[in-house]
């Protein structure tokens, strides 16, 4: 199917060349990790002495949980500055969403993160633009950087959307995949989120026909964006017709930043009351108010699925595409059917951004613990498997080896084609079978277990008590 595609896109190229050689790349991924981070303190207690093949990791390194690791990010947040976990320096902490253990951890962050997280952006887009084309526009980004402050030792810790953010390549990255945020920087790294909120729904307006999709990290984020624009969007026209900006943004760097965009525009705001006061119910919201938009992009599966019934209400017929697998950890793997609707995304494992191993659990699972002491859980086999190694139809607990740390990240996943009665009610076996085969590729189908949905980044403070079982399918094509 894919061969027969004209004007192939380069990134798809090489995403298919690593993953139909996942064994190999697997270890290639391996080998580099372990040469990086070789004079870590922890792999040397750990005796590799130098050896980076899975065999030796395997046996020499222990599974760990993020409990096991505390005591050595804890130096590291107290400004130990040698190499304890990894080779190359720790340059930010990332706190963690909370969805685990109901509370953020500390997440070291580092370049090699940077990277992956760009590598994951590039694919997706690559995959996204084949289906939906943009052309040279902008995209409304309701994107926020939390506030940071400063550990013992003196490093900047925030979420890991706000380390991304404001590292040199995110700009780069998003020029490059035509997707620049339509505000300016002094918004999205703005004290208040409110402000920020009603700030990126004027500039979405200012810029409306050149938004080309509507993206927020997760589903949630959005909804809650376009219920602020069903309240204020008369405010909103009355700041576009005069030129002025509400008085209810008091942060003096985001109305600097307003002020160059803002000028009065009589026309544009009159044309926005009237697509506003032409709605029924706000049904069709976003293509009414952004005729060139194309999709409306973020993390729709798990905790976020409850707002997609309001979200499709918004976008009317704009499709929701989701975005893709990953955690404050690390990435795991991209959305390479973005034309699937969220409830059955799937997801193709990137074999170069991280290594993957795979523990088989047997038995009753559902009260194991994830944020115990990896010594003292109860599994039906411990000896964990590759990623070209796991069998249809088991269940396994993931575990990712990053650039930035040593075995620190487990999530509960299913493999094979399953039907799930909580989300699935048909799938089509065939369908996705032949789709893979042809793609060549390993491939998740998405759908993480959450025990606590929180406002991660915006700094809202009310938790979403959402508690869910979501399965993971992986299809592991034999014809590598």
């Amino acid at each position: 199917m894919l061969d027969k595609m004209e004007n192939r896109d380069p990134v798809i190229e090489e995403f298919e060349a690593l993953t139909k050689d996942a064994g190999r790349i697997q270890r290639e991924t391996l080998k580099k990790i372990l040469e990086e981070n070789g004079d870590a303190e922890y792999l040397r207690k750990c005796g590799l002495n130098g050896r980076t093949d899975p065999e030796s990791f395997k046996a020499c390194v222990p599974l760990v949980t993020h409990t096991d690791l505390e005591p050595y990010i804890q130096r590291i947040a107290e400004g130990d500055a040698s190499p304890i976990l990894t080779g190359k320096p720790i340059s930010a902490i990332s706190l963690s969403s909370g969805t685990t253990q109901g509370k953020p951890k500390f997440v070291p962050f580092n370049d090699e993160l940077v990277k992956s997280t760009m590598q994951i952006y590039r694919t997706s887009y690559a995959f996204r633009n084949r289906e939906f084309p943009i052309g040279n526009g902008k995209a409304l980004q309701f994107i926020y950087s939390s506030k940071q402050f400063k550990t013992n030792g003196g490093l900047a810790a925030g979420t890991a959307t706000t380390n991304v953010y404001r590292s040199s390549q995110f700009k780069n990255t998003m020029k490059e995949i035509q997707s620049q945020v339509c505000s300016p920087d002094e918004v999205i790294f703005g004290p208040d989120f409110y402000q920020s909120l009603y700030c990126h729904l004027l500039c979405g307006l200012i810029f409306r026909d050149e938004v080309q999709f509507v993206f927020s990290t997760f589903a949630h984020s959005i909804v809650h964006a376009f219920r602020t624009l069903e309240n204020d969007w008369e405010e909103l026209c009355r700041d576009i017709r005069d030129g002025v900006l509400s008085d209810r943004i008091s942060v003096p760097s985001i109305r600097a930043a307003m002020s160059t965009l803002l000028k009065p525009n009589p026309e544009l705001a009159d044309l926005i009351s009237e697509k506003c006061m032409g709605l029924t119910n706000w049904y069709g919201m976003i293509p009414t108010l952004f005729p060139n938009a194309k999709y409306v992009y973020g993390i729709m599966t798990g905790s976020m699925e409850p707002y997609l019934k309001k979200l499709r209400h918004y976008a009317g017929t704009l499709p929701l595409m989701c975005a893709d697998y990953g955690s404050s950890e690390g990435w795991i793997a991209a959305n390479v059917n973005p034309r699937l609707p969220p409830e059955l995304a799937t997801f193709a494992v990137l074999p170069d951004i991280g290594y993957f191993e795979f523990i088989p659990l047997g038995g009753n699972t559902e009260d194991q613990e994830l944020d115990k002491n990896a010594s003292t859980l109860s599994y039906a086999e411990s000896e964990p498997v590759g990623l070209t190694e796991v069998k249809l139809g088991e269940e396994y607990e993931i575990i990712v080896t990053s650039f930035a740390g040593i075995k620190p990240f487990h999530r509960r996943v299913l493999f094979g084609f399953e039907y799930s009665c909580l989300f699935f009610a048909s799938f089509d076996l065939k369908l996705y079978h032949s789709y893979f085969s042809q793609l060549s590729i390993i491939s998740m189908q998405y759908a993480l277990r959450y025990l606590t949905a929180t406002a991660l980044e915006y700094r809202l403070s009310s938790s979403l008590p959402i508690e869910k079982y979501i399965f993971c399918f992986v299809c592991i094509i034999k014809n590598l």
